[in-house]
């Protein structure tokens, strides 16, 4: 899928994202949970880079739980990086946070962060270079052995009972969720999965995020088709 589309589609979801996935919310909660602990060790003013931020969930709960971080919120979406504004100024973190629209390549060169997340991004990158390219660009703005935490779709779909089993659980959830209102819908989500977004087995998008410059990743959460990585930078990127 190009930028320009998946920018678009966010921008058309941005006004009722949150309420569309909020009975999936017990799923993001517990993500946020033990990304907290995952990154529990870093300093008490660490700077946290956040690439595809969306609407902000992940950086709301972690400026909650550790008051003295700062986040860089990166998210092509205008509309969708908008309501992540209103949210932060609601909960009075607001001053805690930078906001940058576009991708991650526009954002000015700044010292490096402790830490990254990205939640639910590296799926949209159909190319498997490309792809680690993508984490590459954010080893590069990592301190040395800083920490990438990073979520995405992942489940072996060539066709073995497992991985086709889990995939209908998935959208079961979905659908049972409120999310997928009507069978269409859940079409047109096959659909997506089939060729509009990089759902690949969990070793192969380890081998992807190592292959971007980080340490063996290690796979600390799933919850059916989303599964979570954490990896820290290598003290010297391969060339």
């Amino acid at each position: 899928m190009e930028k320009e589309q998946i920018t678009a589609i966010f921008d058309q979801q941005a006004a009722t994202y949150d309420q569309k996935w909020s009975r999936l919310s017990p799923i993001n909660s517990a993500l946020h949970l033990l990304t907290s602990a995952v990154l529990s060790e870093l300093p008490e003013t660490a700077r946290i880079l956040c690439v595809g931020a969306g609407t902000g969930a992940e950086i709301l709960h972690l400026a909650q739980k550790f008051p003295g971080w700062h986040f860089t919120a990166v998210e092509p979406s205008i509309a969708m990086l908008n309501v992540l504004r209103q949210r932060a100024e609601e909960h009075g973190i607001s001053a805690r946070c930078t906001f940058h629209a576009g991708y991650l390549d526009t954002l000015p060169p700044d010292s490096p962060f402790d830490a990254a997340t990205a939640f639910l991004v590296s799926q949209f990158i159909l190319d498997t270079q490309a792809r680690s390219e993508f984490f590459k660009s954010i080893a590069e703005r990592l301190q040395p052995e800083g920490m990438l935490v990073s979520s995405d779709l992942s489940g072996d779909l060539s066709g073995g009972a497992d991985s086709m089993g889990l995939l209908d659980v998935w959208f079961r959830t979905m659908r049972d969720g409120g999310s997928l209102a009507v069978p269409e819908e859940v079409e047109k989500m096959r659909e997506a999965y089939r060729h509009d977004v990089a759902v690949l087995s969990p070793a192969k998008t380890r081998d992807i995020i190592s292959n971007g410059g980080f340490g063996p990743p290690v796979q600390f959460f799933q919850a059916g088709m989303i599964h979570a990585w954490y990896a820290r930078r290598l003290k010297q990127a391969r060339v």
